[in-house]
């Protein structure tokens, strides 16, 4: 397993455990489990993943696959403001790539990373769904369409605060 470091305080393992028995720690719960306690923590480091299995009585394995295999569980903290860009066929096809330099470019981070002051997270995605607008990047939900890379820096700008 990947990820992040943390130490699990006992007001963390007390909340981890009190999520669990919300589902009467049925392992058949796992991603209903894990939806409640991502929305918490704001991601599923390793740590995280070992109290949950202890709890649903499950392997730790078991866990990491689940949370591993869908792409709306993450390991790593996201930034205030989580982008996301698609690079499924068309919004590769329409140049996803160009966007997602360019934010590397003006964020100075890598895919999966996050800003020093942690702002932005930058992650790609295979598909927002929204294909006729493609290339797309969505910000903490909000959905940018038909980019170009000179659009980057003024969507950006939205978000100073």
């Amino acid at each position: 397993m990947c990820g992040h470091k943390i130490k699990i305080n006992e007001a963390s393992y007390q909340k981890i455990k009190e999520i669990c028995a919300s589902f009467d720690n049925n392992p058949g719960e796992l991603i209903n489990v894990l939806h409640k306690t991502q929305e918490h923590f704001g991601y599923l480091p390793e740590e995280v993943q070992q109290v949950v299995a202890e709890f649903l009585g499950i392997p730790p394995g078991k866990v990491y696959g689940v949370v591993s295999f869908y792409s709306f569980f993450t390991m790593n903290p996201k930034g205030k403001y989580a982008i996301s860009v698609c690079l499924g066929t068309a919004c590769y096809v329409k140049g996803a790539e160009k966007i997602l330099d360019a934010l590397k470019s003006e964020l100075k981070i890598s895919e999966g990373g996050v800003t020093p002051d942690g702002k932005f997270s930058l992650d790609v995605l295979r598909c927002v769904g929204a294909c006729g607008l493609a290339p797309v990047m969505t910000i903490n939900g909000k959905t940018y369409g038909r980019l170009v890379p000179e659009r980057i820096k003024g969507i950006l700008a939205e978000y100073a605060d």
